[in-house]
């Protein structure tokens, strides 16, 4: 999983995907018979249709790949991580911080993170929420329930050493690294750079398919599906594949009927989130594929959140759309956690779809 690590590594905060676009484009063009990288900042691929044997040249392309019409299908996984933007720099050098997606102030306690200042350096921070340590806290001091805007960023410079290197709009990400874990795998930003592998993956091995396949890293998911809208605009897909995480609540204190989705019990089907109603016949589709093909399925509910099938779904003339889930615990921390299999079954399914 040397790629997933590159993935998840890189520096990708929501408005700022360059790190990350660069490496999906190298990664798509061996791949593809063009790449593009679109005015949003979304990183497009296209892998046209062709028959079994049939090769990428004028003849490959034109050879007849089935006797239906070639449709568009679109795979959209998102190349941005939650983060911060820099709103103000404090008379002793401290950072206050904007998020930029969603985050549980629980999570955020005493934690590393990576500044992007001026001229792209980039500095080591630490968040720290404001406020007493715990030696010296009062019983109501300790009640008190944290916020987001409590936390700020401790660069261990001087003020005007920290004024000289970082102003505001700066960008803010989680520092952590990857690390296998048993059967898993745990990183940051797995949402969603598990995604965009799975779909790299996928496509690496598709020899031939009877549809034109568009392979899109997409931008500022986490800030409200921006890159899809636009993405899909252009695209105009008839099928239509968000390739994201979803919530596994399978841990301690998780109720049974709230769980989502469980780690190791393979890829997920999306039926429906705050965002979209997956298709149903398409939904029947991949379960009857991934029953055909063996291949370790569950299907998902989510009762808050969505992805980029929402806005895929419903572009230009709309398109019939669903969700390949990879089943995540810890969402939105550093210490989000992926099952192997799962990530398995979720390549494995989509490469058996787009062929098929």
């Amino acid at each position: 999983m040397k790629l997933l690590k590159q993935l998840t590594e890189a520096f990708g905060g929501s408005g700022y995907e360059d790190e990350v676009a660069q490496i999906v484009t190298a990664e798509l063009k061996p791949m593809c018979d063009r790449v593009w990288t679109d005015t949003l900042g979304n990183v497009i691929g296209l892998k046209r249709a062709r028959a079994a044997g049939k090769g990428r040249g004028k003849a490959g392309r034109a050879a007849k790949v089935a006797k239906r019409a070639r449709r568009r299908v679109m795979l959209a996984a998102h190349m941005d991580e939650i983060g911060f933007v820099v709103s103000h720099v404090d008379d002793k050098g401290f950072l206050r911080v904007q998020p930029a997606g969603g985050f549980d102030p629980r999570t955020m306690i005493a934690q590393r993170v990576t500044v992007l200042g001026k001229g792209q350096a980039r500095l080591t921070g630490l968040l720290n929420a404001a406020g007493k340590p715990i030696h010296m806290q009062t019983a109501e001091d300790r009640k008190k329930e944290l916020q987001v805007t409590d936390f700020f960023v401790d660069l261990g410079l001087p003020v005007a050493e920290v004024k000289k290197r970082v102003e505001i709009g700066d960008r803010v990400i989680w520092q952590r690294g990857f690390a296998k874990m048993g059967d898993c795998v745990t990183a940051k930003a797995l949402d969603d750079r598990v995604g965009v592998y799975v779909m790299l993956e996928a496509l690496r091995r598709i020899t031939h398919s009877p549809d034109d396949i568009y392979a899109v890293g997409t931008v500022q998911e986490e800030v409200g599906l921006r890159g899809a809208s636009t993405s899909a605009y252009e695209v105009q897909p008839d099928i239509a594949i968000a390739l994201d995480v979803t919530l596994a609540v399978d841990i301690p204190d998780g109720e049974a009927h709230m769980r989502v989705s469980e780690l190791g019990q393979g890829v997920a089907l999306k039926v429906m989130d705050s965002a979209s109603i997956s298709d149903a016949k398409l939904v029947q589709e991949f379960r009857t594929l991934a029953d055909a093909r063996k291949i370790p399925y569950q299907f998902e509910i989510l009762p808050r959140g969505g992805t980029d099938a929402g806005r895929m779904q419903t572009s230009r003339g709309g398109a019939r759309a669903i969700t390949l889930s990879i089943p995540l615990r810890y969402v939105h921390s550093v210490n989000e956690c992926a099952h192997a299999r799962d990530i398995q079954a979720a390549i494995d399914l989509l490469a058996a779809y787009l062929s098929h």
